[in-house]
């Protein structure tokens, strides 16, 4: 199991799988091509289909700007059998003939996949990938989930850590000072400020649920509009662990040392998902984003809490149960509708889990690792069409 750096990724929005892999992608094919006359690139699948809603082009076309000219091919029935979200990149010589050509695969989060190379920048360092055996590790050791992420990884960890919640906190408060309406054939307003203005005008749990719904719209217009935010664990589900977090430590008062123990618990159980199924909308559904996002914000929420290991992983289990066969299907291949709205409901519902987790000891019939196994066989069983494709759902409707 890899590193939880993986799931915590810095960079702009709106989609990890479609703007951040890509470029990613880009950037190594081009440097490791730079004498090429000119670039061909194919995109297929999940990819194709929703890429121009998500800047894909953009963002690979603006990394060859100054070495040679390059287009985009766009093959959205075409699939590849790895995974949904496939490209291929080619070298071309002055008469337009292949020197070379790569296929890649964005599984999420900013990941990419090399079709037949083996190397990755992170191996494996976690010997347990289960849940259930973690918390079995925390009762033998009487340690916290996030001792077990400080077991393991290196020790710049803390830094790694204090610097994902700076750039969570600024996506926040950035939101909440802009408005106007996002870029995109939508023409939706931003909330957030609005929201978090209203939300002083009401008290006790109408003022704390208004304010935590404007933390999560905040930095998912953020992203939207391309702004700078955290995959956790993608881009468009990056509103909801930085919403709850901000909120328990305005209301609170939780040290930034706290807040970065509860990252570490939340990286921790986004990346048990992404070891055992999936992140990715395009090949899960959004169960596999905004689901995984609320059982890390839910996790991270029970730990500042005062929550046992198993409260805790009973509050993640309970979150992301209750995503259980969400699709994927934004409108116009933006991450506007309803992808926005979805991250700041999750929040609520996160910690609706922990509160509902605290009530009890901890002891329940469904494991969370249950529920993981569940969503990966659901994902596999929705249609494409219900999957980052905009080909169903809420994605058909006029508006």
């Amino acid at each position: 199991m890899k590193t939880i750096k993986d799931i915590f990724v810095i960079g702009k929005g709106p989609s990890s799988s479609h703007t951040m892999g890509p470029k990613k992608a880009a950037v190594q094919f081009r440097t490791d091509h730079p004498r090429a006359a000119a670039y061909r690139i194919t995109l297929y699948g999940s990819l194709a289909a929703t890429g121009k809603g998500h800047l894909t082009d953009v963002a690979i076309l603006e990394t060859f700007e100054g070495f040679a000219p390059a287009e985009i091919v766009w093959k959205p029935q075409e699939f590849l059998p790895f995974h949904p979200n496939a490209m291929k990149f080619e070298a071309l010589d002055d008469e337009g003939n292949t020197t070379e050509s790569e296929i890649v695969y964005s599984t999420g989060g900013g990941t990419i996949v090399y079709d037949g190379r083996k190397d990755d920048p992170h191996a494996d360092i976690y010997p347990l990938t289960t849940l259930s055996d973690i918390m079995e590790w925390c009762n033998q050791t009487g340690k916290s989930y996030w001792e077990y992420v400080f077991e393991y990884e290196e020790n710049d960890i803390t830094d790694y850590l204090l610097e994902v919640w700076n750039h969570m906190r600024a996506a926040v408060r950035n939101g909440l000072r802009n408005e106007g309406v996002l870029p995109g054939p939508l023409n939706l307003r931003r909330k957030a400020a609005s929201y978090f203005v209203r939300s002083r005008g009401y008290k006790d749990n109408l003022r704390t649920r208004g304010l935590l719904f404007a933390y999560a719209l905040a930095v998912s217009e953020e992203n939207a509009s391309g702004g700078i935010v955290v995959t956790a664990p993608t881009c468009g589900s990056s509103g909801v662990v930085p919403s709850v977090l901000y909120h328990l430590q305005q209301e609170y008062e939780f040290s930034d040392m706290q807040i970065v123990r509860a990252l570490a618990t939340a990286g921790l159980l986004g990346t048990i998902v992404k070891a055992n199924a999936s992140i990715s909308g395009a090949e899960v559904g959004c169960q596999g984003e905004v689901g995984v996002a609320c059982a890390m914000a839910a996790a991270a929420a029970s730990q500042l809490m005062g929550g046992s290991p198993r409260q805790i992983e009973y509050a993640a289990e309970l979150a992301l149960e209750h995503h259980l066969g969400m699709t994927c299907d934004p409108m116009c291949g933006l991450v506007q509708i309803p992808c926005i709205e979805r991250n700041a409901i999750a929040a609520a519902r996160a910690i609706d889990s922990q509160i509902y987790a605290c009530y009890t000891d901890g002891v329940h019939r469904v494991p969370f690792d249950g529920v993981v196994e569940v969503m990966k066989h659901t994902g596999h069983d929705i249609p494409s069409l219900y999957k980052e494709t905009s080909e169903g759902g809420l994605s058909k409707l006029t508006i």
